[in-house]
């Protein structure tokens, strides 16, 4: 494994006019015509845009593309053979690690670094929806006002303040969710799989070796990892015992991560205080799925990507890499293809 981020990547100066092509995704569903105009003047003269509705639709278009924004599967890529460099639409981009991209000489950037805000904010709002037990009170409704009910979620509502909140994954996500773990007056350590700088309350970010210890010593454990080889089902029943007793697992980035199994026996067996999830571990979750069942499970059906400016903040990016590749200069949020983030 690389134990240092990936260099500056630059592509060479291209000899003619740009070829381009948009695809519409689920987090780019429309390009307004100040967005092309931006993608237009950032390709520079003479360069050809096309901007299509739907992922297939840019098949018939992609023989000429040398840049693609937008998802790229491997029947796009087949399709594409001048392809340089695909700025991708998602901030997981494990769906474009297929083995002929992989051992292609295509760069890949993406969003990597722009939508831990957001993502951020829905990780809080599942904790607090689960430690001030907001879920149920919204799913008792006016039951709630039972005596006997008002008591049970008085005495097992939790605060923030003072606990340890540990962040497995100390990247764009792992930092906007420190930060706000720090405003709630909680103590904040981190973990990384490469040599990064501290920041947002935490004062050392440890290397791979402290997985273990931050799991242990954490009372809302949040993880802010890709979905990589090595992370794929790494939170399985060994790392639900290592957890402290009421200890909180948070997760809004990959649910593949977590063992499904595993996880349904950690709360079926209370050996974890509880849940928050915005991603489950087969997507989309089964309705006969033992997750649904738990009271301190909660869960949002993988929405925590929205934002209002999430397609903004990434074609502003895509236009600066335009302009930075016709000037020889390196591109922002190029993913490392042999790690997969």
């Amino acid at each position: 494994m690389s134990t240092a981020p990936p260099g500056p990547t630059v592509l060479d100066v291209p000899d003619g006019p740009l070829n381009v092509l948009v695809t519409k995704t689920l987090t780019l569903p429309d390009v307004s015509p100040a967005d092309e105009a931006a993608i237009r003047d950032a390709a520079g003269p003479g360069a050809v845009v096309n901007i299509v509705d739907r992922v297939r639709d840019g098949v018939p278009l992609a023989a000429d593309a040398q840049v693609i924004l937008g998802i790229v599967p491997e029947w796009l890529f087949d399709a594409a053979p001048n392809l340089r460099w695909i700025h991708a639409t998602a901030s997981g981009v494990d769906m474009f690690m297929y083995p002929k991209f992989l051992a292609s000489d295509v760069v890949l950037t993406g969003e990597k670094g722009l939508v831990g805000s957001h993502l951020a904010d829905h990780a809080f709002g599942l904790l607090l929806a689960l430690v001030r037990r907001i879920a149920t009170a919204v799913k008792l409704g006016p039951e709630g006002w039972d005596n006997d009910l008002r008591e049970q979620m008085r005495y097992s509502e939790l605060e923030l303040e003072g606990l340890t909140m540990g962040i497995l994954g100390f990247g764009g996500t792992g930092r906007h969710i420190a930060r706000r773990a720090a405003a709630f007056g909680m103590q904040v350590q981190a973990m990384d799989l490469y040599p990064v700088p501290p920041g947002e309350g935490v004062e050392t970010v440890g290397g791979p070796e402290s997985l273990r210890d931050i799991v242990a010593t954490s009372d809302v454990l949040a993880v802010g990892l890709p979905l990589t080889a090595d992370t794929r089902s790494m939170f399985d029943d060994e790392m639900f015992a290592l957890m402290p007793d009421g200890a909180i697992l948070l997760n809004v980035t990959r649910g593949e991560i977590i063992d499904g199994p595993s996880l349904e026996r950690a709360l079926a067996e209370g050996r974890i205080g509880g849940a928050a999830l915005d991603v489950a571990p087969v997507e989309p979750l089964p309705a006969d799925s033992p997750l649904w069942g738990f009271d301190n499970c909660v869960m949002t059906p993988h929405t925590a990507g929205a934002s209002q400016h999430r397609a903004r903040r990434n074609l502003e990016r895509f236009c600066r890499n335009l302009v930075a590749l016709r000037e020889g200069r390196p591109l922002e949020g190029v993913v490392d293809k042999q790690t997969g983030f």
